[in-house]
C-alpha cells in the first residue's frame, strides 16, 4: 500500500498540486487492445489457413493503424472532456456574477452535505466565496462532480498509442523471426502478456495478482478463440 508523509510541508505540498487521475487507464486500455487486437488478426488469418507473410503484413498495418486511431479517439475523447470542463467553469463564473446569493446557497448545501452545521457552516460558506477561484473549485467538484485537476490530452493519446504498440507486436514476433511451430509460439507470447498485464494491474487494485492476471487472461483468450474460429471457418 503507498506510504506518503504527513508534516505539514509535505501534506501543502501534496494537497496543493494532485497528480490526477494519472496514466494507468490509458496504458491499460492501450496494451489490453493492443494485444487482443493484433492477436486476433494472428488467430483469424492464422485460422484461414494463409501464410506468415500475409499474418505479418495485416499484423503490423494493425498495430501502427489501429494504434494510431485509438491515440487519436482517446486525444479527442481527452480533449472533449478538458473542454466540457472550461465550458462549465464559464458558467459558473457567469451564474456568480449574475446569481450570487443563488450560488451562495449552492455553496452553502455542498458543505452542510459534507457534514457542516452551524456557525461552522456559516464561517466556512463566508470564506469560500470571499475568494472566486476557491468558490467556483467547490462548485465544479461540489455541483457537477469534476476534478480540479485537468486531463492531459496528449499525454494520454501517446500513452494509449506506445502501450497498444508495446503489447501489440508481442503476437507478431514468432512470424517476424521466422520461427517454426509460429503460431503455438504466438498464442503462448500473448497469453502470457494479457497475464503480465493483469498482474501488473493489480499493483493499483485491492484485487489480488492472480485474480486480476487471470481476468484479464480470460477476456483475452476469448477475444482469441472467438477470431481463431471465424478464421477456420473460411480455411480452404
Amino acid at each position: 500500500m503507498s506510504e506518503h508523509g504527513h508534516t505539514q510541508q509535505e501534506i501543502t505540498q501534496r494537497i496543493g498540486d494532485p497528480p490526477g487521475r494519472g496514466v494507468l487507464r490509458d496504458a491499460v486500455y492501450g496494451a489490453i487492445d493492443g494485444a487482443v487486437t493484433t492477436f486476433a488478426i494472428v488467430a483469424g488469418v492464422a485460422g484461414a489457413g494463409l501464410s506468415s507473410f500475409i499474418i505479418v503484413t495485416l499484423g503490423l498495418a494493425n498495430v501502427l493503424a489501429d494504434g494510431f486511431s485509438m491515440a487519436a479517439a482517446n486525444y479527442s475523447g481527452t480533449k472533449a472532456e478538458l473542454d466540457n470542463m472550461r465550458r462549465i467553469r464559464k458558467i459558473e463564473e457567469l451564474h456568480i456574477q449574475r446569481y450570487p446569493e443563488g450560488e451562495r446557497l449552492e455553496v452553502r448545501e455542498i458543505l452542510a452535505q459534507k457534514g457542516l452545521r452551524g456557525d461552522v457552516l456559516d464561517q466556512a460558506t463566508d470564506a469560500i466565496t470571499e475568494d472566486r477561484e476557491s468558490w467556483i473549485a467547490l462548485m465544479m467538484e461540489g455541483e457537477y462532480g469534476l476534478s480540479g485537476v485537468d486531463p492531459h490530452p496528449l499525454k494520454s493519446a501517446l500513452t494509449t498509442f506506445l502501450a497498444f504498440l508495446a503489447a501489440g507486436i508481442v503476437p507478431l514476433f514468432p512470424f517476424i523471426l521466422g520461427l517454426g511451430n509460429a503460431f503455438f509460439i504466438s498464442t503462448t507470447l500473448t497469453m502470457v502478456t494479457f497475464f503480465a498485464i493483469g498482474a501488473l494491474k493489480s499493483f493499483w487494485s485491492l484485487s489480488p495478482w492472480w485474480r486480476s492476471a487471470g481476468e484479464t487472461l480470460v477476456i483475452g483468450g476469448v477475444a482469441a478463440a472467438i477470431a481463431f474460429f471465424v478464421g477456420a471457418l473460411f480455411h480452404a
